[in-house]
């Protein structure tokens, strides 16, 4: 019997949504930890530097919603390509400016944000066609492999943002991305996507959004999904503004091995997405699926604590290796239990929701970076991961489904 892997990349249009998808997100986490490093460089100031980082995540606070419900009515390949061209136009200008020696830091800030901007449509479209490519029967083994690719770009695009900052500088980093980024609109080009689409009519965007937030209501997994995805984006990912200020800082080692830190927790969500989208790891109910997600974010924010009371980079190192695991289980779960639950009528708008969810983290690291300036980004992490715990226990709690909630 052949493998769910194999059966799905035998597929032309996934395998090229998988590929597009996996190289764009690696240049999105390179650009993002080369900003940081660069953010650090000039102003020596964590607070900076998650300011730089937070820029190109807020869209998905501010437009997420609205990406979703436009993608119920937009070609979504279309949005997918422009979501790769404008951002390659932004890495051009930023990488000339940088290459001319005019390259400031609220450049890069902007940049982010104008590039964030596009991010915010990735999960109500591109993820989406993902899952509808792969078809129902097969929808779980598409969204984890496709999972387990995102974590392996956040691993990759780290190590090469480090490498890429330390010997190409700003410029060469930026040129890189937006080649490949060019490379992925071209791929787009060709990738055959029937959609039905509606017309899209701006002035209903609003109730369509409150038409999916009053269905979420009804669905205790749903609502489990939007507070899990928040805390864990708030209080949890908040870590990864703090990446730079830890390993120049608190554990002073150079910016290949910041790159390195930052793969840590990937590297682990990788293997776990692997082992998921394979198979071995089987999810089939609904009630394993909620413990994988809740239960994965728990462990992940257990993992960040232990993580900054190391006193050795490799011991924090292997210990976000760790957490990585439970971030498989929260990532794969996050689109599964979404697309299972929503009816196909409603799913980008949901979806949309999702990123709303996704975008507040953002705000969770700025209130880290804060806080590391006042206490240091070791107790600033500890601090936020210990309410992120407890905050995800409680919603486990109280959106555990009711009798005529279960399947």
């Amino acid at each position: 019997m052949e493998s769910p892997v194999r059966e799905l990349l035998r597929s032309s249009d996934f395998l090229r949504l998988w590929l597009v998808g996996a190289f764009a997100n690696a240049m999105r986490w390179l650009e993002l930890l080369a900003s940081g490093l660069f953010a650090w460089e000039v102003t020596h100031s964590a607070l900076a530097v998650t300011a730089v980082v937070a820029a190109r995540q807020l869209p998905q606070l501010l437009f997420g919603a609205f990406a979703g419900a436009v993608s119920e009515a937009v070609n979504r390949k279309l949005i997918v390509m422009a979501a790769l061209i404008v951002p390659a136009l932004v890495s051009t200008l930023l990488a000339s400016l940088a290459m001319t020696g005019h390259l400031e830091l609220w450049h890069v800030a902007l940049g982010n944000l104008l590039s964030g901007t596009m991010w915010a449509s990735e999960m109500s479209t591109r993820r989406r066609m993902v899952g509808e490519v792969a078809g129902p029967h097969r929808i779980a083994n598409a969204i984890a492999l496709d999972s387990a690719t995102s974590a392996a770009t956040r691993m990759i695009g780290p190590v090469l943002g480090g490498l890429a900052f330390e010997t190409l500088h700003m410029s060469g980093a930026y040129t890189l991305t937006a080649l490949v980024q060019f490379a992925g609109a071209f791929a787009m080009a060709g990738l055959v996507h029937p959609q039905v689409v509606r017309r899209l009519n701006l002035g209903r965007i609003p109730a369509e959004i409150a038409e999916g937030l009053a269905f979420a209501r009804t669905r205790p997994t749903i609502l489990l999904v939007f507070g899990v995805t928040i805390v864990a984006n708030a209080f949890g990912f908040a870590y990864s503004g703090l990446v730079a200020p830890l390993g120049l800082a608190a554990f002073d080692v150079s910016p290949v091995l910041v790159g390195l830190l930052a793969a840590g927790e990937p590297l682990g969500a990788l293997v776990g997405g692997a082992l998921i989208a394979a198979g071995v790891l089987r999810l089939e109910g609904q009630g394993d699926r909620r413990l994988a997600f809740a239960g994965g974010a728990a462990l992940f924010m257990v993992a960040l604590i232990v993580m900054a009371l190391s006193p050795s980079f490799w011991l924090a190192f292997a210990v976000l290796v760790i957490g990585g695991f439970g971030t498989a289980g929260f990532g794969n779960m996050q689109s599964t239990l979404m697309l299972t639950e929503a009816p196909p009528e409603m799913r980008s708008r949901l979806m949309g929701i999702v990123t709303v969810c996704i975008g507040t983290g953002p705000l969770g690291i700025l209130a880290a970076g804060a806080l590391s300036d006042e206490i240091g980004p070791r107790a600033a992490v500890i601090a936020m991961a210990a309410a992120g715990l407890v905050l995800t226990a409680g919603l486990a709690w109280a959106l555990r489904p009711s009798a005529r909630h279960r399947r």
